[in-house]
Parts: C-alpha cells; sequence; structure tokens
C-alpha cells in the first residue's frame, strides 16, 4: 500500500513538475514527495491510536522538509506538493487525488472551533502559492486558487477564486459578471 501510494505521488510529480527529470531523481530531492511519504507513517501511527508517536514523526517530518502537515489529515495518493516550503495541512483537512498544492499554501482552521474545522479540497485542484483556505469549506473538483488569496467560503467544483477574501472570478473558464 505504502509503495503503491508513492508510485502515485512520484507520478504526480512526474506530472506537475516540467523540471523533474526522472522518478529517481524526484525520490531524492522532492521534499514535497518526503513530506508526504512521512506524513503516510505518520497518519499510520495515528490511526492506530499511538498519538504522541505520529506528532513527533510529523514534526521531525516538518524539520526536514519545511512542510507541516498534522498526522490526522487524509491525503490522497497522487498529491503534488511543489516547492513546499511553508506548507500546512491541518488536523481535520482532506485533500483529494490529483491536487497541486504550491509553496506557502495553508488548508487552516479558522480559531478553536472543535469537530470539523479545517477545508475539503477536491480532486485536481490548484492551490497556489501563499494561498489560505481556511474553515471547514469544501473547494470542489477541478478548482483553482490564485496565489495569495484567502478563502472563506466554499468554492464550486471547475471554479477560479483569487482575492483577499477571494471571490469566484470563472466558472469552467467563464469569467462571471
Amino acid at each position: 500500500m505504502f509503495f503503491k501510494k508513492l508510485r502515485l505521488d512520484l507520478a504526480a510529480a512526474k506530472r506537475n513538475d516540467p523540471a523533474a527529470r526522472n522518478k529517481l531523481e524526484i525520490l531524492l530531492t522532492y521534499s514535497g514527495v518526503h513530506a508526504l511519504s512521512w506524513h503516510r507513517l505518520a497518519n499510520g501511527l495515528y490511526r492506530l491510536h499511538l498519538k504522541l508517536s505520529a506528532r513527533i514523526i510529523s514534526q521531525f517530518a516538518r524539520f526536514l522538509t519545511g512542510i507541516e502537515i498534522h498526522p490526522a489529515a487524509e491525503i490522497a495518493a497522487g498529491v503534488f506538493i511543489d516547492h513546499g516550503a511553508g506548507v500546512v495541512i491541518g488536523e481535520t483537512a482532506k485533500v483529494g487525488a490529483g491536487t497541486v498544492l504550491y509553496h506557502g499554501a495553508t488548508l487552516g482552521g479558522t480559531g478553536k472551533d472543535k469537530g470539523k474545522r479545517h477545508p475539503t479540497v477536491g480532486e485536481n485542484c490548484i492551490i497556489s502559492a501563499g494561498a489560505k483556505v481556511l474553515g471547514n469549506i469544501t473547494v470542489g473538483d477541478y478548482a483553482k486558487i490564485g496565489a495569495g488569496a484567502v478563502v472563506l467560503t466554499d468554492v464550486p467544483a471547475y471554479a477560479t477564486a483569487v482575492g483577499i477574501p477571494a471571490k469566484v472570478v470563472k466558472i469552467n473558464q467563464k469569467d462571471i459578471k
């Protein structure tokens, strides 16, 4: 299972990064792939109720990669974290397959709420550099979040959202008027 997910992560990096020359280079040098691999180990321990061990591993991975992923976060195989420095993925976040997160992206909470308090990001989304997606909201499949956007409300599938606070400006590549 681990190696199947790793293969999908490597393929996602190869597909999404034009600078990626081969899977060995990706495996050895891509911090996003490293962070996801460490996360899968920490998530397994978390699900076994070994929460302290899971948190220690997640913090060690953060130290190594600069990417912080809570061990309880649910991340599908085939996600790509590009230039991952500063990426933060919160405890109750869910990230769908094929999604790309760029440096400085945050899938975070808005305060001390209980229960589901982090975003659910659909499949094949793009969360651009510095974007902040906050709270128990949903980003639909194939949505794009612009660089530096602060997303506080749901974003429909196939939409593009930009700005502070983010507003949907396109759906299905057609401008919203």
